[in-house]
């Protein structure tokens, strides 16, 4: 790599030895509003469904789609985060982004029925389906290097959202009417867009006016949802299908990108740079076990533990304490330890911390290892994933960021429900061969190993990873 194009990767926040510009913690001020409203919204209508379905006079099964219509937009529109970026510039993008964003959650509240709350629902989606990787390109082109430091904090408040979403949920619910649970992003929404207007840096020189891909987009979008859809229903034909259907339209999409080059919808060729295709790897085995864990442990409480429903908030609260006391210390240890390190030692952590699973299965209930298991499984996946997205980001050129977010985050989500299908259909065969309580028990001990070796093999992704961030340019250029 020449030193032109390491000057491209690393970011401007680098040159003055390590210190940041305080721009660039204005630019976090701005982006952690993009994956806090995003995930915030998910959170705080899913514990709401069945008041949601009682007042617009709808069955619950059609009243979920508030959240999978939601959902599928956030991953139909991905893959145009690149394409968008080139054509009209990070800024301007997130500025409609947020605009639209905060449009669509007033049309919610205004919503006179079921079918245009999942309408308009949609279109927030499409909206916010942007928010989260526009976030983390921002970031990364400001921080460059030091993103582990400053990813850190602005990550907390998303790390929040999963347990401030029922709480703000249930005081609307309780003393205003459920409209409030989307308007309530009116005043946030325009915050964040005074915020953004005022600290983004303009952009315009940076953009290119490129091609849109039809033919790429009309595969890409539409197979990562059906695949997301199908992996939920593998447990009925229609969702083996369409499962099997967003497969195919996956491996074709890759096929034709092969073809086109840097003119597909999602440049290839990034996946040559052995970093970024490690860091890659390393993000979908990460996200593949945290989501099969948020999967198989609250099932294990329930089935073979008889623990109650509502004792699962206090009991799971341990995973996400630990995530938030890993998250604010990632630049400290990996300035001091290297990315190498602290990525594969997260995932180390995170893999004994699910041995004590594979106990319990088999010698029963112990409520002083389940917490302190999840407290340091919280711990070590916090640990994974930063320090190997800072390394996937600084390992490209700077033109090329749009492209390496929107390829990150598609293999990111991709990791998600592969593994978590993978671990169910294991359990539904292990469950289905047995019938006693014990035997139940002893079943998700099956479930907790290959979740073990989910954690092993992020570990092995992990200690590929460059030790440093200075060996980043190196590696790629060799």
């Amino acid at each position: 790599m020449s030193t032109r194009d390491e000057d491209e990767a690393i970011g401007p926040s680098n040159a003055d030895g390590g210190r940041l510009d305080p721009s660039v913690w204005k630019i976090c001020a701005v982006a952690l509003f993009g994956g806090l409203l995003s995930q915030l919204d998910a959170t705080i209508v899913n514990v709401s469904l069945s008041n949601l379905s009682a007042d617009l006079n709808t069955s619950f099964s059609t009243i979920q789609w508030v959240t999978s219509g939601y959902l599928l937009a956030l991953t139909l529109i991905l893959p145009l985060n690149g394409w968008l970026v080139d054509r009209i510039g990070a800024r301007a993008l997130y500025l409609w982004c947020f605009a639209a964003f905060t449009l669509s959650s007033t049309l919610c509240g205004l919503a006179w029925s079921a079918g245009s709350l999942i309408g308009f629902r949609v279109l927030q989606g499409i909206s916010g389906g942007l928010l989260a990787p526009m976030a983390q390109m921002m970031v990364a082109r400001a921080a460059g290097n030091q993103m582990a430091r400053v990813a850190g904090y602005i990550s907390l408040p998303v790390l929040l959202a999963p347990i401030l979403g029922p709480v703000l949920a249930g005081a609307i619910l309780q003393y205003a009417s459920w409209r409030w649970l989307f308007l309530v992003n009116l005043p946030v929404g325009l915050l964040a867009f005074l915020l953004a207007v005022l600290f983004l840096p303009r952009d315009g020189p940076e953009t290119t006016r490129r091609n849109l891909d039809w033919l790429g987009l009309a595969l890409l979008s539409p197979g990562l949802a059906l695949f997301l859809y199908g992996s939920e229903r593998t447990d009925q034909s229609v969702g083996r299908s369409v499962f099997m259907a967003g497969i195919v339209m996956i491996a074709v999409f890759l096929w034709w990108a092969r073809r086109r080059g840097d003119h597909a919808l999602v440049d290839l060729r990034l996946f040559g740079n052995k970093v970024f295709s490690t860091a890659a790897v390393t993000q979908f085995l990460s996200n593949g076990a945290l989501f099969a864990g948020q999967m198989l442990i609250p099932a294990f409480l329930i089935q073979a533990c008889d623990r109650a429903p509502t004792e699962m908030g206090w009991m799971l609260a341990p995973l996400g304490l630990g995530m938030m006391v890993t998250y604010p210390l990632m630049g400290t240890l990996t300035d001091r330890f290297g990315i190498r390190r602290v990525s594969a030692g997260g995932a180390l952590l995170a893999f004994a911390s699910t041995l004590p699973f594979l106990y319990l299965a088999l010698h029963g209930f112990d409520l002083a290892v389940l917490l302190a298991a999840l407290f340091f499984r919280g711990m070590g996946q916090g640990a994974v994933g930063l320090p190997s997205l800072t390394a996937a980001y600084a390992s490209v050129r700077r033109r090329d960021l749009p492209m390496a977010t929107t390829s990150a985050n598609i293999v990111q989500r991709l990791g998600g429900p592969t593994m978590t299908t993978l671990c169910a259909t294991l359990l539904s065969w292990e469950l289905g061969s047995h019938g006693t309580d014990i035997a139940v028990s002893q079943a998700f001990a099956g479930g907790f190993l290959m979740l073990c070796i989910l954690h092993a093999l992020t570990f092995l992704a992990a200690v590929r990873l460059p030790i440093r961030l200075d060996d980043v340019a190196s590696r790629d250029g060799a």
